[in-house]
């Protein structure tokens, strides 16, 4: 977990934009302090998230990292939105669906409020796009929502929940 930490810290770093205020010595002593925490992050890493801070809660003295790779990541795409979707897909379904695989990585997906923040501190999503929480009536009537960044715009749109694409993932959110 030596490499992850490194690779986190470099990122924090570099990005110093994300997490204006913050140490890296507070953060890094609460990873150290919660292994699976730090598991969870490695998962994001390796499937490409490149999870970095993006902000503090006062409330509960969390830190929050949300997936900051340029695009949607990689580890994740050509998957659709839930349990269920995958299930009602009688023939070429997808390999995961975006909640269980967060789930299974020990992070949620983001809210349609979280990627509109995540917007603010870069460009992302400007060739892919993302499944970001589905409120429960468009998820009860089939459908799911993704959002992307085109035109310098953040669009979120709609899609049947077992639609998958090779240019869509799903970015996650960890408090630690």
């Amino acid at each position: 977990m030596e490499e992850l930490l490194s690779t986190l810290k470099a990122r924090f770093e570099k990005n110093m934009n994300r997490h204006g205020g913050m140490e890296w010595a507070k953060i890094e002593a609460k990873l150290q302090a919660d292994q699976n925490k730090l598991w969870s992050l490695n998962e994001m890493e390796a499937t490409g998230g490149e999870p970095d801070v993006v902000g503090f809660d006062d409330k509960t003295g969390e830190f929050i990292f949300f997936d900051c790779s340029a695009e949607s990541p990689k580890g994740r795409r050509s998957i659709c939105y839930d349990h269920d979707a995958l299930e009602a897909r009688k023939e070429n379904k997808p390999q995961n669906s975006a909640l269980k695989m967060a789930a299974d990585m020990g992070i949620r997906i983001l809210a349609e409020e979280e990627y509109r923040k995540l917007q603010t501190l870069g460009n992302f999503d400007t060739k892919t796009s993302s499944w970001i929480q589905t409120p429960a009536e468009i998820r009860r009537l089939g459908g799911a929502i993704f959002a992307d960044r085109r035109y310098n715009t953040i669009f979120i749109y709609h899609n049947g929940a077992e639609s998958y694409y090779a240019a869509r993932a799903f970015r996650g959110a960890l408090r630690v």
